[in-house]
């Protein structure tokens, strides 16, 4: 018999969903841990609605139904106010609560402040949890940390697994149903092939949590991946170690065995350095054979002076290599920005998608420096007072919570999203062939980056409303010009106003002329008639915001899916259609729609 015999699982959702579907959590954490105790304990559970709000009523339900000695909770940073939440519903019900992830494992007493946490597990979990479940809490269990008489109690610090092909493999079947899915047979999976980074960047807590790179054999791995292989089902799967080509022989062994095994039906994306794409030319093209699509690379910053202080030993001519080879592989490309160190200003941040374009990228995320606990970033801006929120529901990459040496938080936050807007892709507004479907694309555009600020739920919507304009506003002062092939000729121009009141407008005018478009976006004079359609900012807004961001994942899970299995759109598409969520939400747009092509 275990210490513990009955044990709850959860993770804490993140405060915040951001509209990236490749992001949504597939509790692989909380997996390793259950399987790392399956074979000692009587029962396990997770609560169901684990993807949606209703995770807080699920769990206290399940903890009314069935009863547990051990509730077992994982957090980020971005989620610990949940994590707290959880906690205290536990706590409730009379169950001893241990908590572990990134978080409290880089603020240990913070949790246990929290009054509901009894034990906390440092860094990573698997025999930790194991010995702890097993036995019990004692000090000869390494790796945990309690409360004593308002004393911190410290056992002796785990060593590292340095065998991973030790650690078994996340139990999925304990996973809730998601959007329609089973447990074991999700759309997007996630699969760790090594563990740690042979890389130190002050603003990440990776090295926090599992220091050096530690690389799976490739057979472990390869076994894994038939586990999650459907030869009539293609999903998306996320290698989503720091850095999967840390070593190439690894890496081409893997594609070796999943080519011969006919473990193929995948599209697989994965983050690397761009060196490492370099040093994996070679081996590009069996990469490609077993599905590899997309590639994020964390090019950070076009300023060498804050790469260095960012100690990302990046080289700007490696990344511009790195694309090219990508792109001569087939192979897409996101680059990963953070906008927002101390020493940069505006100007320098404008640089950044204008650096994104300079290199060929179709797609790129420009993120908030984010001061995670537990990162080199961290103990700099706390110790020199550049931190301006400790929320951390703000915690997610796209919130600025610092200031600079020359912006603030909220001037932050709109150049954010400037360069959201000055590096957007407008070709599939200009290749429409009648105003009213320009209309449709461009309200469509002014939504996604709506969802995006929205995350941030420290704003109201007027402000929202207000950093979109000024964002654009910003983007027109440099008068910019795109320009793209069409085979239909404009009879006449046509233009679309973005408005935030009488006297402050953006003109958006699309004229074309031998087999070209050309989009030239403006300032426009309060005074000038408005010969156009309007679309005022207050009022997408309140459209985008009458959404919730758990029905705008629901609607990306399944268009990835479409994505993927195109057979299966008919099927996916009469779900949607049938789903009431969805219903509100296009009649919410069409709303929009119809109130902005009757204004002028």
């Amino acid at each position: 018999m275990a210490f513990y015999n009955n044990i709850c699982f959860v993770e804490a959702p993140q405060a915040v969903t951001t509209p990236f579907p490749r992001f949504i959590t597939d509790c692989i954490g909380i997996g390793y841990l259950a399987a790392a105790v399956e074979d000692i304990v009587q029962s396990m559970a997770i609560p169901e609605n684990y993807y949606n709000d209703g995770i807080f009523d699920s769990f206290e339900q399940l903890l009314n139904r069935r009863s547990f000695d051990l509730a077992a909770i994982s957090s980020m940073t971005g989620g610990f106010n949940n994590a707290a939440r959880l906690a205290r519903i536990a706590k409730k019900h009379g169950i001893t609560v241990v908590m572990g992830g990134f978080h409290p494992t880089a603020r240990p007493q913070e949790a246990l402040d929290l009054g509901c946490v009894d034990l906390v597990v440092i860094g990573e979990g698997e025999a930790t949890f194991r010995e702890l479940v097993e036995n019990g809490p004692s000090r000869s269990v390494k790796g945990l940390v309690w409360k004593e008489n308002s004393v911190y109690v410290y056992t002796e610090m785990r060593e590292f697994i340095m065998d991973v092909d030790s650690i078994r493999f996340p139990l999925r079947s304990i996973r809730p149903e998601r959007f329609g899915e089973k447990s074991e047979d999700y759309t997007i999976e996630t699969i760790y092939t090594s563990r740690g980074c042979p890389w130190k960047c002050s603003f990440c807590a990776n090295d926090k949590m599992h220091k050096q790179w530690r690389g799976r054999s490739a057979e472990n791995v390869v076994e894994e991946i038939a586990l999650l292989h459907d030869s009539k089902k293609k999903k998306l799967l996320k290698i989503w170690d720091a850095n999967f080509l840390t070593s190439i022989k690894r890496a081409e062994s893997i594609c070796d065995m999943m080519i011969e095994r006919g473990l193929t039906n995948f599209r697989i994306m994965t983050e690397t350095r761009a060196k490492d794409i370099i040093r994996a030319e070679p081996i590009l093209e069996k990469l490609v054979r077993v599905g590899l699509r997309k590639v994020g690379l964390g090019i950070e910053s076009p300023n060498p002076e804050t790469l260095e202080k960012m100690n990302k030993r990046n080289n700007l001519d490696d990344v511009s290599k790195a694309i090219d080879l990508l792109k001569k592989h087939r192979i897409g490309v996101e680059g990963y920005f953070i906008v927002g160190h101390y020493s940069e200003n505006e100007t320098d941040t404008m640089l950044y998608p204008q650096f994104a374009r300079s290199l060929g990228l179709r797609n790129a995320l420009f993120m908030a420096m984010t001061p995670y606990p537990g990162t080199k970033i961290f103990d700099e801006y706390h110790d020199q007072h550049h931190i301006t929120s400790y929320n951390w529901d703000l915690y997610n990459n796209f919130c600025p919570v610092v200031k600079t040496e020359a912006m603030s938080n909220d001037r932050l936050t709109t150049m954010m999203v400037f360069c959201y807007v000055a590096f957007f892709n407008y070709q599939s507004l200009l290749k429409q062939k009648s105003e009213r479907g320009m209309l449709l694309i461009f309200l469509r555009d002014i939504c996604q980056f709506i969802f995006l600020i929205q995350v941030n739920r420290s704003l109201g919507k007027r402000e929202v409303a207000s950093i979109i304009y000024e964002a654009f506003d910003r983007f027109a002062a440099t008068e910019p010009c795109i320009t793209a092939p069409s085979k239909t000729a404009l009879k006449q121009p046509v233009s679309f106003f973005l408005e935030e009141c009488a006297d402050h407008r953006i003109e958006f005018r699309i004229t074309g002329e031998s087999g070209n478009r050309m989009l030239a976006i403006r300032r426009a004079s309060g005074a000038a008639p408005r010969d156009g359609l309007v679309v005022h900012v207050d009022e997408a807004v309140e459209a985008a915001g009458s959404v919730s961001m758990d029905v705008v994942m629901r609607y990306l899970y399944r268009k990835e899916l479409v994505r993927n299995n195109p057979t299966t759109a008919a099927r996916q598409y009469l779900q949607l259609a049938i789903d009431n969520d969805i219903r509100r939400a296009v009649v919410a747009f069409y709303r929009l729609y119809r109130w902005c092509a009757r204004k002028r």
